[in-house]
Order: structure tokens, then C-alpha cells, then sequence
């Protein structure tokens, strides 16, 4: 277990994590206050085996009192290069490391046509040329393609749904081949304000929109998709998020698209026993491609617990529900999710109450064919105060299962806390 205190001694929060494909580095980012009382991005490099930090390297935008937060990372197939973007004074920011020595290689900033203008997700085709970044460009996506070794722009995009209104990109991911780069949020039905999922399939080499599907639930209300995953083979794409439902209830809606038409393949939607408050959060596919793992919050909004759902890639049929109520049978959301490079095993982390207005990091190992649960691992910090899982990772042979968050010092406020543990 390893903790970062930021320069400030006050608020440090990891939203983040990527490993290595060697296995050897993690490397975790967020937001942590800086000289200035203000957040600034702050990536960290840590030893696999050891936990040993290998560098540290904080990027802060033009002016004192730019407000700058990390959102996405992900790290080259090659292992040489991490990426990082988020939102600074009120643009994307995206930076590139050198993953060995933390080098800063390059720097691009994008400002949009309007104000605000945030990253929320990231990705690297599979042979390391390019990054893609998407989020919100002044109440649209707008996704960019750069030259991965130099940070040269080489297309952008944008979406706007009919309302034009808002819309705001929530998750990326490029097909296993390269050829397509996948993009989903929430965007805005109308101006009366309600949201459909809205997902975008673009030619990676150009940017062209090769197609875009919507979603409205049932209730013709707030549906919005947070999380989206590409079978192994890329034939399908996978998207979950919270749907609306009638009587003012909220239910997981997890869709497959085949990756090439965007036809729809199978919708299914999960609604807790409490029938009131379903948030989904995070989303897996197995390696064989067999299965999809969706995972968050479910049950009553004072108490919800972590519901864990698997599905049949193919049909949609429902294979497994696990659910999770921490030791204060109170509040517990899970956050992040991760499969073990064998598909055995499915990882489950985000927060679990201990006390009112207290709480710990929660993990949970299941079994992937069963839903049996293997082992559940709590981390309290040593503040004994709020601590919240954010990301997961697994490294690629499966030795080491990676947390990170925020967590209360004593003393130091809310820090980094990333924690390793053995998958078995």
C-alpha cells in the first residue's frame, strides 16, 4: 500500500489507474492541490513488486488559479509512453510521459468554440500511434485523434445531438484491430433537457462517423451511459449506464451493438429488489469474449448496496447477480471493475460505509462462471475517515490486483492511497 500527500497537505484525489503490459510499472493520476490552493493534475509511478514510488510528475495549466483535474490515463502498448487528460481552465489538456523516467514528452490543450471544454476519457490504438480523447466541447463530443509520438493533431470530430442542447461524452474504446474508435455519453433529446444514451463508431484513421445510435428508456427520461467495452474479437461493442424508469426508479440499461452496422443486438435492463435506486458504473468483457460484467450502486438511496451483474455476451441472458452490503448495512457503491487476464476471476471496488459519514475502500474477487465470492479485502486509512476506491486494475499476468482512490490521512487530509493485492 502506498499513499501520496500532495505539495499542499490538503486534497489529493486518484480518479485513474494503468499498468504496464510488462507488469512491472502502475501508474496512478488524479487531481491534488497545489502551492497555489488549487488542484492541479499529479501522475505517479509505482514498482509492481514493491510499491516503490519511481517518480512523480504534476502538470498545472496557464494562470495561478487554473483548475486542473486529471480524469483518464492510459499507457502505449510498448510500455514507453503514459497518457493523461482531463479538464484545465476550462479546456482538455492531454500530456504524454515518458513511462520510464516521467519525462513530460508533450503538452496539447484544446479549446472549443464556446467556454467549457472537458476530457473524460481516453484510449490508444492497439499499435501505438495514436491517442484518441473525448468529453464535452461546449455541449458537444468532441473527440481528437493525435500522433502519439509527437502530440500532432490529426483529426477532430464533434457530435450534437437534434436538441442541441447538451451533450457530454462520458467513455471511450478503440476495436481490437485498430479500425474503429467508439465513443458514448448522454446526450440531450431536446430542450426540455432529457437525455438518451447517444453512441458514436469513427473511422480511427480519419475521423469519419461510420454510425451513431441513441437510446431512450422507458420513462422518456434520463438515460445516461458511463461505461463501454469491445468484445475481444470486435465484432460487438458493450455499453452500460443508468436508465430512468417509470414511478421515479432508476435501473441499470446495458446495450450490445454489433460493432460494425451499430444494429442493435440485445438490451437488458436490471433493477434491484429495493426497486428504487440502480446506478451502474462500470462495465467488463472476459477475454474469450463470453461474457460481460457490469457493476454499481443498487437498492434504497440511503442504503444501497454493490450489485454485480453478468451477462451471456451473445444473448444478453442473465448469468449471475451478486450483491455486496457492507458491515454498517449502509451505504456501499461500487465504482470500478476489472477481469483477471484468465477470466476467472471478476474485481469489484468502490466505497463501503463503516460509520455515518465514514467509510472504507471495499474489493470483492468473484468467481466469473459463478458469482461465487472468493475473498473481500477492506482498506481504512489511517485517518480513519471517508476512504473511496475510484479505479481498478489487473496486471497482465494476473500476479497483482491494483486499487486506488481517495483516502483521509491523519492530518494530511485526503491523500492517494493505492493498494496491491494478491489475486488469490
Amino acid at each position: 500500500m502506498h499513499r501520496y500527500n500532495g505539495p499542499a497537505n490538503d486534497w489529493d484525489q486518484a480518479t485513474a489507474l494503468g499498468v504496464s503490459p510488462d507488469g512491472s510499472m502502475v501508474f496512478v493520476t488524479g487531481k491534488s492541490t497545489g502551492s497555489t490552493g488549487y488542484p492541479d493534475y499529479e501522475t505517479v509511478a509505482y514498482e509492481t513488486s514493491t510499491g516503490h514510488r519511481l517518480w512523480v510528475r504534476r502538470y498545472m495549466g496557464p494562470g495561478d488559479s487554473s483548475l486542473d483535474t486529471a480524469t483518464a490515463l492510459a499507457v502505449s502498448p510498448g510500455g514507453s509512453m503514459v497518457f493523461v487528460t482531463g479538464g484545465s481552465a476550462v479546456d482538455y489538456a492531454t500530456v504524454a510521459y515518458d513511462a520510464f523516467t516521467g519525462d513530460r514528452l508533450w503538452v496539447r490543450r484544446h479549446s472549443g468554440p464556446g467556454y467549457y471544454d472537458v476530457a473524460t476519457a481516453l484510449g490508444v490504438s492497439p499499435d501505438g500511434s495514436m491517442v484518441f480523447v473525448t468529453g464535452e466541447s461546449s455541449g458537444e463530443y468532441e473527440t481528437i485523434a493525435y500522433d502519439a509520438s509527437t502530440g500532432h493533431r490529426l483529426w477532430a470530430s464533434r457530435y450534437g445531438s437534434p436538441g442541441y442542447n447538451e451533450d457530454v461524452a462520458t467513455a471511450l474504446a478503440v476495436s481490437p484491430d485498430g479500425s474503429t474508435v467508439f465513443v458514448t455519453g448522454c446526450s440531450s433529446q431536446s430542450d426540455g433537457g432529457v437525455f438518451d444514451y447517444a453512441t458514436v463508431a469513427y473511422e480511427a484513421s480519419t475521423g469519419h462517423r461510420l454510425w451513431v445510435r441513441r437510446y431512450n428508456g422507458p420513462a422518456n427520461g434520463y438515460d445516461i451511459p458511463v461505461a463501454l467495452g469491445v468484445s475481444p474479437n470486435g465484432s460487438m461493442v458493450f455499453v452500460t449506464g443508468t436508465s430512468d424508469a417509470p414511478w421515479n426508479t432508476e435501473h441499470y440499461a446495458t446495450i450490445a451493438y454489433d460493432a460494425s452496422t451499430g444494429d442493435r443486438l440485445w438490451l437488458k435492463r436490471y433493477k434491484g429488489p429495493a426497486d428504487s435506486y440502480d446506478e451502474a458504473a462500470a462495465l467488463g468483457v472476459s477475454p474469450d469474449g463470453s461474457s460481460v460484467f457490469v457493476t454499481g450502486v443498487s437498492g434504497s438511496i440511503f442504503a444501497p448496496d454493490y450489485a454485480t451483474v453478468a451477462y451471456d455476451a451473445s444473448t444478453g441472458h442473465r448469468l449471475w447477480v451478486r450483491r455486496y452490503n457492507g458491515p454498517a448495512n449502509d451505504y456501499d457503491e461500487a465504482t470500478a471493475l476489472g477481469v483477471s487476464p484468465d477470466g476467472y476471476t471478476v474485481f469489484v471496488t468502490g466505497f463501503s460505509t463503516v460509520r455515518r459519514a465514514d467509510g472504507d475502500y471495499a474489493t470483492v474477487a468473484y468467481d466469473a462462471a459463478t458469482g461465487a465470492r472468493l475473498w473481500l479485502r477492506r482498506y481504512d486509512g489511517p485517518g480513519n475517515g471517508y476512504d473511496a476506491a475510484t479505479a481498478l486494475g489487473v496486471s497482465p499476468d494476473g500476479s497483482r490486483v491494483f486499487v486506488t482512490g481517495n483516502s483521509f490521512g491523519s492530518g494530511s487530509g485526503s491523500d492517494y492511497a493505492t493498494v496491491a493485492y494478491s489475486p488469490t
